[in-house]
């Protein structure tokens, strides 16, 4: 029973630590460079007017707004384009990295 209980904590703790699945920043940051920093810049925060900031959005949001462009539930062509190429470990890394970025700042 003892064993029984650890195992339902530990699957608890696993569950709500996040996604369950250990992202790595650094590829994130490197596949960012090389993918998305010509329109969303290095750090998700594009100057460009004309193309959205993600730099501090929640990991989960840019997974999934990542993933609904590969599989096409999200219409866009050139995001089309650039998520087919990525893979599920890369769009992992993407939105981890993305996320801990400092987002848009707004005045009061």
């Amino acid at each position: 029973m003892k064993n029984f209980v650890v195992a339902a904590i530990s699957g608890v703790v696993f569950l709500f630590s996040g996604q369950g699945i250990a992202a790595d920043i650094e590829a994130g940051k490197k596949k960012a460079a090389e993918v998305c920093a010509s329109c969303h810049g290095a750090d998700g925060n594009s100057p460009a007017p004309n193309f959205p900031k993600i730099g501090g959005q929640p990991r989960t949001y840019l997974e999934k707004a990542l993933k609904d462009y590969k599989t096409g539930e999200r219409k866009d062509p050139i995001m089309a384009g650039m998520a087919a190429a990525l893979s599920n470990e890369e769009i992992e890394n993407l939105a981890f990295y993305f996320s801990t970025q400092s987002g848009l700042y707004v005045k009061k």
